[in-house]
């Protein structure tokens, strides 16, 4: 059985396949538009992974959409209702496209699939959809489900428990009371583009101290023992008006919201801070009651807030689970992958086998090219390569140039499904290098210096590295754990502040640790990652050294790569030395003259927030 999931028109659209339980397919619309975020009709993710099965549409046996759009376009309504006049002008701008297509879903999702599909269709719950997600392809028979986001149709978090082939949701939150709205109405405030800035106001928060925590609790949240909690809407815009905030909110914090690409200051380092710590504080609080009340020894999280991997790693290390599993698509996305598995488990009653190490296939589930394809591109654009015929030789290679600190676009197997970069649409770089941070920041991803870098380490040196008990996993980089105190470098530093910390060489690892001594991690296994677990072997043979940089391979304000052709232009439109693309490595110095793209106007088709 055939069931196509997905997910649209709010943000991050995507499309996922699952055959008789097993996920064959599954792909965010951006990387194939080129759009970032892109929220439209998933229609070239869907073609792909109809193709990744060898199907037709007639094929299909389900097509399931994420959330109801009647209950949203209730919830809508009844807030537009609730606050007018105030919003008339959002009501506006926001009912052409209900009334032409968001109403009308059969009818869009009939046009897209070209009128093929005979089938019906079904609409799960948005935080349904998301717990799915999370528990379904889990390593658990059982576990407890926390969802947290923005807003669904009304609900804004839930938990509850996952047991074989059936999940359970037990308590909601309701709008427009959100821990996800909240972050994001702070990453307004600081300058930062809503539902994409949130990870820089996250990377921002340890250059500031925690000044206005008490300030967010006293006068912004009604924080429960039991993590539930009421917002203070007196302060709040999103409701019904342009803006997150309103003027009241500025005056509580001394100032006016920080405009996009100003220079930041102290306060703004502050305030981010602060409201990362108040997230920090929500989500414990969240999940050891998600813990007392259902009595699970394991928790699995998704949702856009489920990204906010500093929160996550304290729930690890600090909460009272023993495990947890975290959906690598935790936000819109995930949604389409959970709506397939809600039908297949929970309104199928199929049975689910719970395997090692999870379902999710490491989250390679997009597409790839063969060599001969990349060839016959790289032929076509008189680019000078060079083909390796063993993959000793290349991985040899390889390693040399990253222990040589040069900067490797690495692109091999199939493209991750989620925001993060795994190790196959990625740019490598020498952890222990003092100046990459800042030069691949600048020259590579054209962003701000101050946002941090991963580290990739092999699973099995992880404990030597990072604060995991050995043989803990973070194999989809959503996990961040402080440096070991013996790979620490600057005790003594504790005077340095602001952007003056990045001066500073903080560990034996200074590329890929953050200000505050930690590292959202990467675990790099031979199970999930085969290729880049060689590779990073061979770089440690050499080096004696584990860990390696891996950022996601493209620009500021541009979606991860998806094919050769990407990876290509964004490799000669940058500083990168050097371009892996299957067996095939190019140097940037051989290329021909008058290759390269104009590196202002490349950067200039893409919104750079």
């Amino acid at each position: 059985m055939n069931i196509l999931g997905i997910s649209a028109f709010y943000h991050d659209s995507a499309a996922a396949l699952v055959t008789d339980g097993t996920i064959v397919a599954a792909a965010q619309e951006e990387r194939f538009t080129r759009v970032k975020h892109d929220p439209g009709f998933p229609t070239h993710a869907v073609q792909f992974c109809l193709e990744a099965a060898g199907l037709d549409a007639d094929s299909l046996d389900s097509v399931v959409f994420y959330e109801k759009p009647l209950l949203r376009f209730e919830r809508l309504l009844e807030t537009y209702i609730a606050y007018a006049p105030c919003g008339f002008r959002q009501f506006l701008m926001s009912m052409p496209v209900w009334l032409k297509k968001k109403l009308h879903l059969p009818r869009e999702l009939d046009r897209s699939l070209g009128g093929c599909y005979r089938g019906r269709y079904v609409f799960a719950e948005h935080h349904e959809s998301h717990a799915a997600s999370a528990f379904f392809p889990s390593p658990f028979r059982e576990a407890a489900i926390l969802t947290m986001d923005g807003v669904g149709e009304w609900s804004t978090a839930s938990f509850g428990i996952g047991r074989g082939n059936r999940i359970e949701l037990q308590k909601v939150i309701h709008f427009p009371h959100s821990l996800g709205l909240l972050y994001s109405a702070f990453t307004y405030y600081t300058g930062f583009r809503v539902n994409s800035g949130e990870y820089k106001l996250m990377g921002l928060a340890p250059y500031g101290e925690p000044k206005f925590h008490d300030l967010i609790m006293n006068e912004l949240l009604d924080l429960k023992d039991d993590g539930s909690f009421r917002l203070n809407m007196r302060y709040f815009s999103y409701g019904y008006g342009m803006r997150m905030v309103n003027r009241r909110f500025e005056r509580l914090f001394g100032a006016l919201a920080r405009k996009p690409e100003s220079p930041i200051t102290k306060h703004t380092m502050d305030v981010a801070a602060s409201i990362q710590s108040v997230t920090e504080e929500v989500m414990l609080r969240m999940a050891r009651h998600v813990h007392e009340v259902t009595g699970m020894r394991n928790l699995v999280l998704a949702g856009g807030v489920a990204l906010n991997c500093v929160g996550n790693g304290r729930i690890l290390r600090e909460g009272p689970f023993d495990n947890i599993w975290i959906q690598p698509a935790a936000g819109d996305a995930g949604g389409a992958l959970g709506a397939a598995l809600f039908v297949w488990h929970q309104l199928l009653d199929h049975e689910r086998d719970v395997g090692e190490p999870d379902a999710q296939r490491g989250s390679l589930l997009g597409p790839s090219f063969t060599d001969e394809a990349i060839v016959a591109f790289l032929e076509e654009k008189g680019a000078a390569f060079r083909s390796f015929e063993r993959e000793e030789d290349l991985l040899d290679h390889v390693a040399d140039l990253v222990a040589s600190e040069k900067v490797v676009g690495w692109f091999e197997g199939r493209m991750e499904f989620g925001p993060r970069a795994l190790g196959h649409r990625s740019i490598l770089g020498d952890a222990r290098s003092a100046k990459m941070q800042s030069t691949m920041n600048l020259k590579i991803k054209f962003r701000e210096s101050f946002r941090p870098f991963a580290p990739c380490v092999l699973a099995e040196e992880a404990h030597q590295f990072f604060d995991f008990e050995a043989g803990q996993e973070s194999p989809y980089m959503l996990l961040v754990a402080p440096v070991r105190w013996e790979k620490r470098l600057d005790a003594d530093a504790e005077s340095v502040k602001g952007f003056e910390r990045l001066q500073v060489k903080r560990s034996v690892i200074p590329a890929v640790t953050h200000v505050d001594h930690s590292a959202r991690v990467q675990t790099v296994d031979p199970r999930r990652h085969g290729r880049l677990h060689r590779l990073m072997s061979r770089f440690k043979e050499k080096t004696g050294c584990p860990v390696i940089i891996n950022t996601s391979f493209n620009i500021r304000g541009e979606p991860i790569v998806c094919s050769p052709e990407h990876a290509y232009r964004c490799f000669m439109a940058t500083e990168m030395d050097v371009l892996v693309l299957e067996n095939q490595l190019l140097y940037k110095e051989k290329q021909p003259q008058g290759t390269a793209h104009d590196v202002e106007r490349y950067k200039a088709q893409f919104e750079l927030d």
